[in-house]
């Protein structure tokens, strides 16, 4: 089973309501995020049907905290812009979905990250992104902040570190972000070195090794990162 993975959003909010409903855009079609990564058209649609199938929808979250429910979500649908979603805070049983209700009615909080498997993608090698086709959604939580470069650089390191391999999108995004190489000398370094473990490598371990080896090289080299 694939681990399950985040993504940090500025959520589009169009009404903060009195009672706790809330609705807006959780996802936005065809945008390059500061991971890389594009949705496309259609990414979500399986993962509807399937919690419809269900008879439910996700919960809201608080910073991913599975013991943190701060509500559900009792509308998400797709249209020609992205996911657009309609949520319920539970103000009247709930404490902290009171605190998170405050916060986003004055602008404190704008940030949702969501829960989910990527199913199905492709990469996109003339623009450099990872194209989401398929994601199975699995919450979407209310977060502090949005998407950052440092948590990226952070991903990418603590990935190395336990023996496994960044994805060609994440590594190229690290050293743009993180050791100043232009785009296309970090095509050209993921693309020839990190891509050759990944598909050539037969052992995870040692590809994760030659890729830590390669990162100290471009540590030494850049001496930024």
């Amino acid at each position: 089973m694939s681990k399950l993975k985040t993504k940090q959003i500025s959520f589009d909010v169009k009404a903060i309501e009195e009672d706790g409903t809330f609705s807006g855009y959780c996802s936005v079609f065809d945008v390059e995020d500061s991971y890389g990564d594009v949705v496309k058209p259609g990414a979500y649609a399986e993962t509807i049907k399937e919690w419809a199938a269900k008879g439910k929808m996700p919960p809201v979250l608080w910073q991913h905290a599975r013991g943190d429910v701060l509500g559900v979500w009792t509308k998400l649908v797709e249209d020609e812009k992205g996911l657009y979603g309609e949520g319920q805070l539970l103000i009247k049983d709930v404490a902290k979905a009171r605190e998170a209700h405050a916060l986003m009615k004055h602008g404190a909080i704008d940030g949702l990250s969501i829960g989910y498997r990527v199913r199905k993608w492709s990469y996109n090698e003339e623009d450099g992104v990872l194209e989401l086709l398929d994601i199975d959604l699995k919450e979407i939580s209310i977060v502090t902040f949005p998407a950052n470069e440092v948590s990226l650089v952070d991903n990418v390191k603590n990935t190395l570190e336990n023996g496994d391999i960044p994805s060609l999108p994440e590594f190229e995004k690290f050293l743009r972000d993180a050791g100043g190489f232009s785009k296309s000398q970090a095509t050209a370094i993921a693309g020839h070195g990190l891509r050759s473990l990944i598909q050539g490598e037969p052992e995870a371990k040692q590809s994760a090794t030659d890729a830590s080896e390669t990162l100290a090289i471009l540590q030494r080299i850049n001496g930024n990162i």
